[in-house]
């Protein structure tokens, strides 16, 4: 690549910055990535393959963190029902193009090429057999042609006529091309920031408010000590919000409710907004408890209960109502009994916010995007993929998916 950005004019859009034009440029790339995450490893191994040079920068000291933690450090990698109805964003059909160029078999297949066992658990989620290591190995040896850089803070993106200019803490780097796969704020503990939407906003680009998700919810209302009463508890469950329902299990917090059913609704639900929960979907109480007090009069409703429920969570329905025996119930307190159980409402005060959330929602505009290569449409050569963008799946290794077809689909563009 020939030298630039001595004599190139920077455009109007970002301007430039004045460390830029100090720092001596010492080295040249056809792309530089940012970020070491699922999306940009990727995005880097593709890239080098096709025998571009490529540099992957990153703050971390390790690559692939979230990685590395995923599935409880077994790595949900993918989901074989993954379909572009699993994720949420203001351009439904944004995802559409690269999830249909790369699959979840696709990436089952480099998976099975490097030998890593695996099995599948509900709902068409894949995970390893062992340690989440191996996903971030395997995708190390495929990059193993590109350049990795760790613990290197990016300063600045300056773009010019005919590329870019990158500044680091350490040096300047000219490149043609830069692709942005720093994902969220998610997670801060691993290191996640928003350098990925302060430098979209550097080009003017637009974002759709980045908010938690796949978040467990919180409550600070007389619900609030009920929930940490039951912390621990666990059942499978119904969770409705309005237009989305998920049956997963439920989990009771010290603060309110995670587990799965609860982190997937946490992604559509805003605050204020109240959720339903049907604790025995399977079962209609109503008729049951019906049925049961003529048949087994003497039984009390908690005894009763514990038949559909783990027994803590029994025990304080039954403490709602003041019957000893089912005998002794109206059938106004069955009815209450039963909406407790099957139409239980709630209103959560609130999330455990980025520190607990899986993903981040919204982010770069993908209006201001090609759904084929992942470039920005007003800016030729710069690049944004993975959870940057306002593209987010459901739980069960959706949001894996994403990255690496969103990285395949720019690596492929570059």
């Amino acid at each position: 690549m020939s030298s630039f950005a001595s004599r190139a004019q920077p455009q109007r859009l970002p301007k430039a910055s004045a460390l830029a034009y100090t720092r001596l440029m010492s080295q040249s790339y056809d792309t530089i990535i940012i970020g070491a995450g699922a999306a940009g490893l990727i995005c880097a191994g593709r890239a080098a393959q096709r025998g571009l040079s490529v540099l992957l920068l990153d703050h971390a000291e390790r690559p692939g963190e979230k990685i590395r933690i995923s599935g409880g450090g077994r790595c949900n990698f993918t989901n074989l029902h993954s379909r572009p109805e699993n994720f949420i964003s203001q351009n439904p059909h944004f995802a559409r193009s690269a999830l249909a160029r790369y699959t979840p078999q696709d990436f089952i297949d480099l998976v099975n090429r490097y030998k890593i066992d695996w099995h599948e658990k509900t709902k068409g989620q894949l995970f390893c057999d062992g340690p989440s290591q191996q996903i971030i190995d395997m995708l190390l040896e495929e990059a193993s042609g590109a350049e990795i850089r760790l613990s290197t803070e990016v300063l600045g993106v300056d773009k010019f006529e005919e590329g870019f200019l990158v500044t680091t803490d350490r040096q300047s780097l000219e490149t043609r091309s830069v692709v942005i796969a720093c994902g969220g704020p998610s997670i801060p503990k691993m290191g996640a920031t928003r350098f990925g939407y302060e430098l979209a906003k550097r080009f003017e680009l637009p974002l759709v408010d980045p908010v938690a998700a796949l978040v467990p919810l919180t409550f600070t209302d007389q619900l609030k000590e009920m929930m940490a009463s039951l912390s621990g508890v666990s059942v499978n469950c119904r969770v409705t919000h309005p237009d989305h329902v998920f049956e997963e299990a439920l989990l009771f917090t010290h603060r309110g409710l995670s587990g799965p059913a609860i982190l997937q609704i946490s992604s559509y639900w805003s605050p204020g907004d109240a959720i339903e929960i049907n604790l025995a979907p399977e079962v209609d109480i109503l008729s049951e408890l019906k049925s049961a007090r003529t048949e087994t009069p003497k039984v009390s409703p908690e005894n009763w209960l514990g038949q559909y429920l783990p027994n803590r969570l029994a025990a304080y329905f039954a403490s709602q109502i003041k019957q000893i025996r089912l005998a002794d119930m109206s059938d106004a307190a069955l009815n209450n009994l039963a909406l407790m159980v099957n139409h239980w409402h709630v209103r959560p005060g609130g999330s455990e916010g980025f520190r607990k959330a899986e993903v981040t929602k919204g982010g770069v505009d993908t209006a201001v995007l090609s759904s084929k290569t992942m470039e920005v449409k007003s800016v030729p050569g710069l690049y944004f993929i993975g959870e940057v963008v306002d593209v987010t799946g459901h739980l069960g290794g959706h949001n894996f998916q994403w990255a690496w077809a969103s990285g395949v689909a720019c690596a492929e563009a570059l």
